[in-house]
């Protein structure tokens, strides 16, 4: 297995390396997105408003989104990609298996998320005026959200598989993304997927706060609990794809 992880963290490095307008057209497009929204809101608020401790949230919650987005999507559009290219089939004959493999490979590509977030909050920091604070520790509530967005990745990508085309879906519950990565991580919203770990995030970045270690705890469940849905929900499709015979043509 660590000889597959080394070969995937190696095609992550080499997609960066060849690919580096990709890259930056990323981070100027998710800057300009936040920053236009938030002159928006500025000009509707009207000269002189200011938003306090609530501009350094929104902040973190779309960092999140921008950090969560690499791992809900990059398991569909690459099904898709696979399937479109005919080499499908080939993936899923190798000998660890489709859930193993993409599951190495999204924590490969994990190097380049966390470039394309650090890169899009310095980039908003100057130009919204927000602080924010980075604490090491904070990471480890980045990786109880990346939890339950490979699970919800991994439920996407089991519909990809089956019916080829998730474009349409995918637009549209990123938006959903979104909102659950804004939601307080209390009472009946500790139940969604990613809402207590983005809560937990936006506390220690936003405010300053200290990890607390049952927030955490309950993070790392919701994100475990949606992980394990979504590999289930993975597997089922494989076992069906191969009994339909979908994975040898497009």
């Amino acid at each position: 297995m660590l000889d597959l992880f080394l070969v995937e963290l190696w095609r992550s490095l080499l997609m960066l390396r060849r690919y580096p307008l990709e890259l930056l057209g990323a981070v100027v497009t998710l800057s300009l997105i936040f920053y236009l929204l938030f002159l928006g809101a500025r000009f509707l608020a009207g000269p002189g408003a200011e938003f306090g401790g609530k501009l350094e949230a929104v902040l973190v919650g779309y960092l999140l989104w921008t950090f969560t987005l690499g791992a809900y999507n990059g398991l569909a559009f690459g099904l898709t990609e696979e399937a479109q290219t005919g080499t499908l089939e080939q993936v899923f004959l190798t000998p660890y298996g489709p859930i193993p493999l993409f599951l190495v490979r999204n924590l490969a590509e994990l190097l380049g998320h966390a470039l394309l977030v650090l890169l899009v909050a310095l980039c908003l920091m100057p130009l919204t005026g927000a602080k924010l604070a980075f604490p090491p520790l904070v990471i480890l509530p980045f990786l109880a959200v990346l939890l339950g967005g490979y699970g919800l990745g991994f439920a996407v990508g089991s519909l990809a598989l089956l019916y080829k085309r998730v474009g349409q879906l995918l637009g549209l519950s990123q938006f959903l993304l979104l909102f659950l990565l804004q939601a307080p991580g209390e009472g009946l919203f500790a139940l969604l997927p990613l809402t207590p770990g983005a809560a937990l995030a936006r506390e220690m970045m936003a405010e300053g706060a200290p990890l607390r270690p049952w927030a955490l705890l309950l993070a790392c469940l919701n994100g475990g609990a949606y992980l394990g849905l979504g590999l289930i929900l993975f597997a089922q499709a494989v076992r069906r794809a191969k009994a339909t015979g979908l994975l040898h043509g497009y």
